[in-house]
């Protein structure tokens, strides 16, 4: 099993490229940074975590180019979104960013994306609750076909794009894998649907719900006839027991979400998660 971590990068914590170097050498192998583009401050929707919503939160940088500074400083770990909110995102710019960080970083972008939960910062985007699937559906097959086709075109319910060039194109083939965030009733069929792995949040989940529903998914996966299909679980707990039960299920990856704290603070946690790279990491 690999290991990576996820945090929220802010103008009062760690800077993103010191995390990346100090990710790297204590050997992660992957950095996840997270998005909100605002935070509307009346709002109805409740925060899933429960209680007030943290501070980092609404102080967040944006993630690609926070990204691109960790790209710029290490050679190693893989970088990504953990998730991009994409049904709030334009798809043409943020396919260009993707594929610019990947080219950038020599082929080490994942591309973590999600159906989100606050609903007034969807509506201050244009974006309908109700029809933010469907609309986040169209959007990855907008990037994928910019991404793979010298000229891309498409004719959807949200989006119509005329034939079209768009450079560059991900260093990755045939483009950075998609990594389809949720625990939702419906994930399982979008990651079939349009992803390359799924992304579940276990932040708040019991370790049964996750077993139950990676057994759905790989019987899905076996119907389609795809191979089984790669598993990154976000939030995962410090335990070595649960770390071990992940390994057993087949969980490719296992991402820490760590708070967003002063540069020392966040060194004195990254130097105690060490133990599992030094102990579980392949």
């Amino acid at each position: 099993m690999e290991f990576g971590v996820a945090t929220f990068v802010t103008d009062e914590g760690i800077r993103p490229d010191e995390l990346a170097i100090a990710v790297e050498e204590r050997g992660f192998e992957s950095l996840l940074i997270p998005e909100h583009s605002h935070i509307p401050v009346e709002r109805a929707t409740p925060y899933p975590g429960g209680g007030q919503l943290p501070h980092s939160y609404y102080r967040s940088l944006d993630p690609f180019v926070a990204l691109s500074c960790a790209a710029a400083v290490t050679q190693r770990i893989k970088i990504g979104t953990g998730i991009c909110t994409i049904f709030q995102r334009d798809p043409i710019h943020t396919a260009k960013e993707v594929a610019t960080i990947d080219v950038l970083s020599n082929g080490r972008f994942l591309f973590g994306v999600g159906a989100g939960w606050l609903r007034e910062e969807m509506k201050q985007h244009g974006t309908d609750p109700s029809t933010r699937l469907s609309l986040m559906e169209e959007r990855i097959e907008v990037m994928k076909r910019f991404w793979t086709e010298e000229v891309a075109e498409f004719h959807g319910n949200h989006i119509d794009i005329s034939p079209s060039y768009m450079w560059p194109k991900p260093l990755q083939r045939p483009h950075p894998p998609i990594l389809v965030g949720g625990m939702g009733p419906t994930v399982l069929d979008r990651v079939l649907k349009y992803g390359d792995a799924w992304l579940p949040n276990m932040i708040g989940q019991q370790p049964a719900t996750l077993r139950t529903m990676l057994v759905q998914l790989q019987n899905k996966a076996a119907d389609a006839a795809r191979p089984p299909i790669p598993v990154t679980v976000l939030g995962a707990p410090t335990d070595p027991a649960v770390i071990e039960s992940y390994e057993a299920l087949g969980v490719e990856r296992s991402v820490f979400l760590i708070p967003t704290v002063s540069s020392s603070e966040t060194l004195g946690i990254l130097d105690k998660l060490r133990f599992f790279t030094e102990t579980y990491s392949c």
